[in-house]
């Protein structure tokens, strides 16, 4: 069977292109339509409620074979509220499972659930957009989040503990009275919240009051909010207004969205709602049975095959449509053709040109279905509208990362200058643009960016890992190319295992392994940080030309000064109004760096950033160690 889903006739035979998959609801009546063409028959079983466990069967449909192995029926009246799933009949076996153009679900996500959408829009919704919409991606400083993680906190002041609607209180302070939560974020400078997976996922259970840590790589339902995240999983709507209530917030506050997506893989590809359907379909699979797992997650998915292709761009299109998604990470996209990827981009942009798009380009073993081109970084010549987190300045900067103890730039190891140089021009060698740089230092995955420090510079003090860590940040943030970072970087987070050592792969930990911790937000060393990070960012934004898009304006703008200290590096960006020297010392001792003739205005020195000069110098400056200098010079 897997090889026949691969042959022309099939994928031509049964290919559909409209836009009615699911439960298209009216005040009238309700349509389904269903793809599925191995099926024997399938029929619409009604409920109640969305509980699987409760035997609370309406009614029974018939569908009817429609064209391009799709079945359809239709049911009079109002179904809004009304909870369903397909039984399919096939070789004498049947199955009940969930539409995988589900719209939302029940809790644990197993039946699928009718809703009149505008009925869970928040007052104001026609009216709300990305409050960055006229900008580049270049202009974007991306702030990775978990919801759960902001607000679990005895300390956090937040209410709604764990869900979307945490994240939407304001006026939030610790016992201390400083701003926690959204009010927070929003004083960092940041323009984009980051929000790790918010679709239905796996391995948590919804039923329960406090349910597991999960960080939610493991999808379910591709087009349902996770019901942990609302405070009522039992009913599908609400799940639905408060996801759309918190990005309402965000977006009144300044802040974009972006989305983790994951179409690489499914949490159980056996039960997944798609396989079910038409079994393997989803995944890819040999003609022996063998499942693909690039991912290391059990299957991969077969982007390349027309129906995947349509589904991924399909929900895509859907977060952005109905949920004003304004940006999309995507989960080892290096496993998704170019096909599909350029697809996604190209459909999302007719209606929404703001939506940003990025994700891991790692090239990772997978058995194809059919021959393509997989996004991985070469190609990001082939995705001009797509962008790659760039691992290249990742392990220059802190260390390489398949080694917990490898020291990098920051803390004093010996780095090729020219592929740092590279990283600040956003030209990596795989790099297209610098606008396709998604440039950092720690992320959900591996170490906290303060917990690599400390394993790679055991005998510093902590005065100085401080010192490595704003570091880091200076160079990550100031280089040509996209900032981002794992909240929480910023208030030297630190993810303790229990046993003396750090957690590194905190996706199931507990709570209060991955929870911020409010309760040192008032400490100096973390406001001195904080206030550090939030001067960057706005240096950044105060100054075009360290947002350059292109390779050719880059050429044109940015020069690489000469320094025989091989733990400095120095570089001039040269602007129509104002010049930008940056000088960033690895050392652990001061430097004097010579500078460009005439005064020059220090911005940016030692524990201190911002948009506001120091003071004035010529001829040379002091460079402190393990820290940054950044100077302006006006044009006349």
């Amino acid at each position: 069977m897997f090889e026949l889903y691969n042959s022309t006739e099939f994928e031509t035979k049964y290919t559909y292109t409209q836009m009615d998959l699911g439960a298209a609801w009216s005040a009238e009546k309700t349509d389904f339509r269903l793809w599925a063409p191995t099926a024997d028959s399938v029929q619409v079983r009604l409920y109640k409620n969305g509980n699987a466990d409760t035997q609370d069967l309406l009614e029974t449909l018939d569908m009817t074979q429609d064209v391009h192995g799709t079945w359809i029926a239709s049911k009079s009246g109002d179904l809004n509220g009304i909870y369903y799933t397909y039984l399919v009949q096939r070789d004498g076996t049947e199955v009940e499972a969930c539409d995988p153009y589900a719209r939302t679900t029940g809790v644990n996500g197993q039946r699928a659930m009718i809703l009149d959408l505008n009925s869970t829009n928040p007052e104001g919704w026609e009216n709300d957009k990305d409050p960055n919409y006229d900008k580049d991606i270049t202009d974007a400083v991306i702030y990775e989040l978990h919801v759960r993680d902001l607000s679990m906190s005895e300390h956090s002041g937040i209410q709604n503990k764990g869900k979307f609607l945490g994240l939407a209180e304001t006026g939030t302070k610790n016992l201390e009275g400083l701003s926690t939560g959204l009010d927070y974020i929003k004083n960092l400078g940041v323009t984009h919240i980051h929000l790790l997976p918010v679709y239905d996922y796996g391995f948590t259970d919804e039923s329960l009051p406090l349910p597991q840590y999960n960080w939610g790589y493991d999808p379910v339902n591709f087009n349902t909010p996770e019901g942990s995240f609302s405070t009522d999983p039992y009913h599908g709507e609400i799940r639905v207004a408060e996801m759309k209530q918190m990005i309402k917030t965000l977006h009144d506050n300044g802040l974009s969205v972006v989305m983790d997506v994951v179409y690489n893989h499914v949490y159980d590809g056996e039960a997944f709602c798609f396989n079910q359907i038409v079994p393997g379909y989803f995944s890819r699979i040999n003609a022996d049975g063998v499942w693909s797992d690039g991912s290391i997650c059990g299957n991969d998915t077969a982007s390349e095959r027309n129906m995947v292709h349509k589904y991924i761009v399909d929900s895509v299109c859907y977060w952005a449509d109905e949920y004003h998604i304004d940006g999309f990470r995507f989960d080892l996209v290096g496993l998704i053709d170019v096909k599909t990827i350029n697809a996604i981009t190209s459909e999302v942009h007719k209606k929404h040109p703001n939506v940003i798009f990025y994700g891991e380009g790692w090239d990772m073993p997978t058995e194809l279905t059919k021959p393509c081109e997989l996004t991985i970084q070469p190609n990001s010549p082939k995705t001009p509208a797509f962008s790659f987190f760039n691992d290249t300045i990742r392990d220059l900067l802190r260390g390489n990362i398949q080694k917990d103890t490898a020291p990098g730039y920051v803390a004093g190891a010996p780095t090729p200058k020219e592929v740092l140089n590279a990283c600040f021009m956003g030209m990596p060698a795989w790099a297209a643009n610098p606008y396709q740089c998604i440039n950092y230092v720690s992320c959900h995955d591996n170490h906290t960016l303060f917990d690599r420090i400390a394993l790679t510079a055991p005998e510093a003090s902590v005065a100085d890992r401080i010192r490595m860590n704003r570091l880091a940040a200076a160079f990550s943030i100031l280089s040509q190319g996209v900032p981002f970072f794992h909240a929480g970087e910023e208030m030297l987070r630190t993810k303790p295992d229990g046993k003396g050592g750090f957690d590194e792969n905190s996706y199931r930990a507990p709570d209060e392994v991955n929870q911020f911790c409010w309760e040192n937000l008032g400490k100096p060393e973390y406001q001195k940080t904080i206030e550090y990070y939030r001067g960057l960012i706005a240096f950044r934004k105060a100054h075009d030309i360290l947002r350059l898009k292109y390779r050719k304006d880059v050429f044109n703008c940015v020069e690489m000064i000469p320094c025989r200290d091989s733990q400095v590096v120095v570089y001039r960006v040269v602007g129509n109004a104002q010049d930008i020297f940056l000088i960033f010392n690895a050392g652990t001792e001061s430097v004097s760096i010579s500078l460009p003739e005439g005064n020059w205005n220090i911005m940016i020195q030692d524990d201190i950033a911002g948009t506001d000069a120091l003071s004035t110098v010529n001829g040379s400056v002091d460079v402190t160690p393990i820290s940054a200098t950044v100077l302006t010079q006006e044009k006349a």
